[in-house]
């Protein structure tokens, strides 16, 4: 382990970090984010970009609470993480940034995640996001926790990042969640992360079994993890298509994006089907990375168009 006058420079830690907390990775939920904050707005009447501070304090609230929440991960794990050959050489475990020092950032991220939000209130008279904003980040950092106690943290994880169309959603129209269109939204987001968690979980089913540590694939091995993970992306594509219907706003450029989505997942599960393959980070990053961007996208076209 590298001793503390080994470790890098400030602008280098802030660079090892944002590379440890995998920084790229938001985009699994940002894109949804940004939906649920156009489809609100739209309720109104509204397109989001041209409230252009309303979408910046977005933006802002989802890189902060991505942050905390990936941090207090790495801070929870650090001992885990030790014991695990694919993860001793995190941050923290590998002695290139120190406990405090992640701890600090936290806590850093934290209090601008909660400024961020009450940006709402001050600006827009929208006093929800501030009030809200501690309920949040104890609900993502509670995901750290919970593969000590249950196998459905696959679960808890994708709850997590359903929270963000809903919270968006809030922010900008707080009337939108008394309708079923964000919750769909949710739903479909909750179904597919804890999916495709359940893949990715797969390549520490042996660490977790000798260590006690709880998940899907830990509990119940590799071929009904497996199935459990397509039943998960079944209700997901169900999910999407109710929420597809539950809005004038989504039309058909949308209804091309269920079916190339159907496709990913399918191309997904492929890829999948022998786990020793090595091709679990393809299926998790590039398939997913496109799925979200994809349904992102097309769906703010169809909200720019309907409005």
């Amino acid at each position: 382990m590298n001793t503390a006058s080994d470790q890098p420079a400030p602008p280098s830690k802030l660079l090892t970090l944002a590379s440890d907390i995998k920084l790229s990775h938001s985009i699994f939920a940002l894109p949804f984010a940004v939906l649920g904050a156009y489809l609100a707005a739209a309720d109104k009447g509204q397109l989001l970009h041209e409230d252009w501070v309303s979408l910046l304090l977005i933006l802002l609230c989802m890189f902060f609470a991505r942050t905390v929440a990936m941090t207090i991960n790495r801070l929870a794990d650090h001992k885990i993480d030790i014991l695990n050959p694919r993860t001793k050489g995190r941050a923290i475990p590998s002695g290139r940034l120190s406990f405090s020092y992640v701890m600090l950032v936290t806590i850093l991220c934290s209090v601008c995640f909660v400024l961020s939000a009450s940006g709402f209130w001050f600006l827009r008279e929208n006093f929800w996001p501030v009030l809200l904003s501690p309920i949040v980040l104890i609900w993502l950092s509670a995901y750290s926790f919970m593969k000590r106690f249950t196998a459905l943290c696959h679960i808890f994880l994708g709850s997590a990042l359903a929270i963000s169309p809903l919270a968006a959603g809030i922010a900008i129209n707080p009337e939108s969640i008394g309708h079923p269109t964000l919750w769909l939204l949710a739903g479909m987001v909750l179904c597919w992360v804890a999916g495709f968690d359940v893949i990715y979980a797969l390549q520490d089913e042996e660490p977790d079994v000798e260590h006690g540590i709880h998940s899907i694939p830990s509990t119940f091995g590799t071929k009904k993890s497996l199935w459990i993970s397509r039943t998960l992306h079944v209700i997901c594509l169900s999910c999407l298509y109710l929420f597809w219907k539950s809005t004038d706003h989504l039309g058909l450029v949308f209804s091309f994006g269920i079916g190339i989505v159907a496709l990913l997942l399918m191309a997904e599960h492929l890829l999948v089907r022998d786990p020793n393959t090595g091709k679990i980070n393809m299926a998790f990053f590039t398939v997913n990375g496109c799925i979200s961007v994809l349904l992102g996208v097309l769906g703010i076209v169809d909200v720019i168009r309907s409005v």
